[in-house]
Order: C-alpha cells, then structure tokens, then sequence
C-alpha cells in the first residue's frame, strides 16, 4: 500500500476534528433544548426543533464523523484495528452511530409529531441520550488525545531473531 502524503494525513484529520466538533455541538443544542423541556420550556414549540437538528444535522454529522473516522484510520499509520485506542474509538462510534440512526432520529421525530403530548418517560429519554453520547465522545476525545494501551498483538507467525545472524545454531 502506497503511504498517504502528509498534506492528504492533514485534510483527513482537519475533516475529522471538524465533522467531530460539529456533531459534540449538535449533541449538546439537543441536550439543552431536552433540558429546556424538563425545565417548563414549550414542547409544542421545542421538540420540532430538536427533530429538525436530529434529522438534519446531528444524524448525517455521525454517519460523517464514522466514514471520515474510518477513511482517516485506512489511510494512515494508526491503522483500523493496529492499535487498541483506534479500536476502542470505532466501536463507540459504531454503536453510537446506530443509536443516533435507529433510536435516537425516530424518537426526535416522534417528539417532534406529538410535542406537549409526549408521554414525561419519552421526555426524559431524550435528555438522557444525548447526555451519554456526549459523555461518550470525551471519552474518544481522550482516547484520541492519549493514545493509551499500545499495538494489539500481532496475530502472523513470529518474527526472526534479529539479534544474531544466525539464528537457531547452536555456538561452539
């Protein structure tokens, strides 16, 4: 595989960073507007905006966050599965990804249909999805900005001696 030039290495990471910090923001516009709700705010007036930001924003930001998050891991050196904080950082967002896509987006558009007469569960889960996605995002943020756990194991067969030239002879 050709190496990825360092100009192409920034624009990925650039794209990252940016599609990123756009779906923490979006997060936390629908954790206020959620807490917003809680606090008296007008669900008639408060959930067809979140439903908008949901479906318009914050769901296609995820599915870019993923395949740009993924792209940027194939074509540099960290590697899809090479490292284990890379790893780690795929499957939360994946699993965030299909959250966002198959609970969270309905429910927002639900909320968005039945405003005040959404039953006051409902209401509660829509602050407490977009709590844990954000909490969930430091996380990879930190995974990123640390690099902890190292290389996964290697899974081939073991590499040579390299210490002497001979490997495997018995010295006289």
């Amino acid at each position: 595989m050709t190496r990825t030039p360092p100009t192409a290495r920034k624009a990925l990471l650039t794209l990252h960073l940016v599609t990123s910090l756009g779906w923490l923001g979006a997060d936390l516009v629908l954790l206020t507007l959620g807490v917003a709700v809680l606090r008296g705010a007008d669900p008639d007036v408060v959930y067809p905006v979140a439903a908008l930001i949901g479906t318009v924003l914050f769901a296609p930001l995820a599915v870019a966050v993923w395949t740009v998050g993924v792209a940027s891991a194939l074509l540099t050196p960290w590697k899809l599965l090479r490292y284990r904080w890379v790893s780690v950082k795929l499957l939360i967002t994946t699993a965030m990804v299909v959250l966002v896509l198959f609970l969270l987006t309905p429910n927002l558009r639900a909320a968005g249909e039945l405003g005040a007469a959404l039953p006051a569960r409902d209401r509660a889960d829509l602050v407490i999805a977009p709590a844990v996605s954000t909490s969930l995002m430091v996380i990879a943020t930190v995974l990123s900005t640390y690099k902890p756990w190292g290389r996964m194991r290697r899974t081939g067969p073991p590499a040579p001696n390299r210490r002497s030239p001979v490997a495997g002879r018995a010295s006289a």
